[in-house]
């Protein structure tokens, strides 16, 4: 297939591309680089510097004849989102917005969104989160990805598009930036390795859905089948604390470099787990790499890219 990845450059975007082009897919990169970075972009992939609010972006789609489109640019810090809501909804929700409305023009068939998982459901009433469970985010963040879910699945029923949502839980994995605001595997990493104490906001109690980057890769691959239609938790339907992922961490690299605890911030969640298993049933996708397995990977890439 002909497939256009926005945020192709990024974290979890350059992985999907990576999957895309190795299963001989012809992948076109959109992205504009405020945060992803040109060497993470596969060397059989063609980047395209430009922002997804872009009126060129429908001619590029169309010139190139696009089939799919697979959306991850995105504005991703749930914390930004708090103290700049209109910032997240001029990203989120317009950008989204008038990249569907390019693709619809541009003759694209099928649009993947990727979307987030906790943020979404905001504090869980049922432990692991269905896609069916209700939607109440406590966050801009969560509420302009719901949005961007929302206007999709708007744009199927008007126009026929083939609308497929991956809603991630916390992804992690290498090429995460360990010096950002997002990401506690990848910044708790950074800080050990520096010799400095990681920051915890809250009691450490909080739990997350930790859910390693090529396995999310593989789901956006499942996610191009025929039979692949509407919401997908990507997932792995375990619970794993802060503190508790903390001393993993603090065993993986040797550094028993204690935590210092701040106030809990707005906007962030006490639990949150998602239930992978419409994605197995359906597409015949479950995540293959263990926490302790992922956390491994993720530091060699660190050390590695130190050197």
């Amino acid at each position: 297939m002909r497939i256009a990845v926005t945020g192709g450059a990024g974290f979890i975007g350059s992985h999907v591309v990576d999957a895309y082009v190795a299963a001989g897919h012809e992948v076109l990169v959109i992205d504009n680089l405020s945060t992803g970075r040109r060497e993470y972009v596969h060397p059989q992939a063609r980047l395209v510097v430009m922002d997804i609010a872009d009126p060129a972006v429908e001619e590029l789609l169309r010139r190139e004849c696009i089939e799919v489109l697979n959306h991850h640019a995105a504005q991703i810090d749930l914390r930004y989102s708090v103290t700049h809501p209109e910032e997240d909804a001029r990203q989120n929700i317009l950008g989204s917005l008038r990249l569907y409305e390019a693709a619809c023009r541009a003759g694209v068939r099928r649009i993947i969104l990727a979307s987030t998982g906790g943020a979404i459901y905001g504090e869980q009433q049922e432990f692991p989160a269905e896609e069916t469970h209700p939607t109440a985010p406590i966050a801009p963040y969560g509420v302009s990805k719901l949005a961007a879910e929302k206007y999709l699945e708007c744009y199927a029923r008007l126009y026929g598009i083939e609308a497929v949502v991956l809603r991630y839980t916390n992804v992690y994995g290498p090429r995460q930036n360990p010096k950002g605001e997002a990401g506690v595997v990848a910044i708790f990493l950074g800080k050990l390795l520096a010799g400095e104490p990681p920051l915890i906001y809250g009691d450490g109690e909080q739990t997350r859905d930790y859910i390693y980057v090529e396995d999310v890769a593989r789901a956006n691959l499942a996610a191009l089948e025929p039979a692949a239609s509407g919401v997908y938790n990507c997932s792995t339907g375990v619970e794993t604390s802060v503190n508790a992922l903390l001393h993993m961490l603090q065993q993986l690299t040797g550094r028993w470099i204690a935590p210092q605890y701040c106030a809990a911030r707005p906007g962030e969640l006490r639990r949150s787990v998602c239930s992978p298993e419409r994605l197995r049933r359906e597409l015949g996708w479950c995540p293959q790499v263990p926490l302790p397995e992922g956390l491994f990977r993720t530091l060699q890439a660190l050390q590695a890219q130190a050197q």
